[in-house]
């Protein structure tokens, strides 16, 4: 049963249903236009970095299948996720259990496992990149870097599907949640969030004391342009604080959603509509940021975007060309 006070922009409730409104308002239809354009720049974006770590060699690193891995998940979100929430929003799939709302739950609820998971292993990456240099490219080779991906994925869809099918909710409990919701609500975000950005915060730590020792072993040796197991390189420290500022993007887009998650099925007071839809869509933001972080840290990911849309690789063959 839908409350009658739920006031939103795209959709008329009744006792029943919330159904999506014959006459939609000026809101209604700005909000989608807005929401359309997030969905294709997030689609773009993600699109340039696959296709730009697929086709120039130079990016095929450890690191950068980690972020192309990152760079499916966000297309995905583009592709799948936006439109399924766009249609049927988070308001509406309160008050249903049908099979559309579970599927962009369960899309939701994988996908998003999958980019911390996905941002979980690039700081193990660079963990042994700064802080274990003489033993990194033994430790992380495209084979692990592969079983890595893999695993990940495999318990993005695993979590997902174990989540819907034990009742989650992102809304109120009626009357008195169940155990399994309660369950679903608490350790779903415990083992998709909460735990992985744990592990993530204490490594980036690490690296960053052990970044801090290592600038000034180089600041107080008398050879500074030498390379040795205790020194990092100048593109390392840079990559490594740039993948540092994705995982807090990802952090300060997803940590409010998934507050909310845990904590308001407990509360018996329906928050208002617009709380439940921008956090819900602030969320999904996240996966349109990371292109655009890339693009504007890294030379070569925008030497490639360029080189891409001027269509100049159609015309040449540039996978060998040098982008630094």
């Amino acid at each position: 049963m839908v409350p009658t006070n739920i006031i939103h922009p795209c959709y008329d409730s009744n006792s029943t249903a919330l159904i999506f409104t014959s006459n939609p308002s000026m809101t209604c239809i700005v909000v989608n236009i807005i929401l359309g354009l997030l969905s294709v720049s997030t689609i773009c974006g993600n699109l340039l970095v696959i296709i730009s770590i697929i086709y120039f060699k130079q990016l095929h690193t450890p690191t950068n299948y980690f972020i192309l891995s990152l760079a499916v998940a966000d297309l995905l979100v583009g592709v799948l996720v936006f439109p399924f929430s766009m249609a049927f929003t988070v308001t509406s799939c309160l008050y249903h259990e049908d099979l559309i709302c579970k599927i962009r739950d369960s899309f939701d609820v994988s996908l998003c496992t999958s980019s911390i998971l996905n941002l979980c292993c690039i700081s193990i990456d660079r963990y042994y990149a700064v802080c274990q240099p003489l033993t990194y490219r033994t430790k992380i080779n495209t084979q692990v870097t592969m079983i890595m991906i893999m695993v990940t994925w495999i318990i993005s869809v695993l979590i997902g599907i174990a989540i819907i099918i034990a009742g989650f909710s992102q809304g109120t409990c009626e009357e008195m949640c169940s155990v399994d919701v309660v369950m679903a609500n608490t350790m779903g975000p415990v083992l998709s969030f909460y735990l992985p950005a744990i592990i993530m915060l204490c490594i980036y730590l690490k690296i960053f004391l052990v970044a801090q020792k290592q600038v000034n072993i180089i600041q107080n040796t008398s050879c500074q342009n030498t390379r040795s197991g205790t020194t990092v390189s100048k593109m390392e420290r840079k990559a490594t604080k740039t993948l540092a500022i994705v995982m807090g993007v990802f952090l300060l887009c997803l940590a409010p959603y998934f507050l909310f998650v845990v904590f308001h099925p407990l509360s018996n007071n329906l928050p208002p509509v617009p709380v439940i839809e921008t956090l819900n869509w602030l969320a999904l933001s996240n996966s349109m940021l990371n292109p655009l972080i890339y693009a504007f840290f890294y030379k070569w990911f925008r030497l490639a975007f360029r080189l891409i849309l001027s269509s100049k690789i159609f015309q040449h063959d540039l996978a060998n060309s040098r982008l630094f």
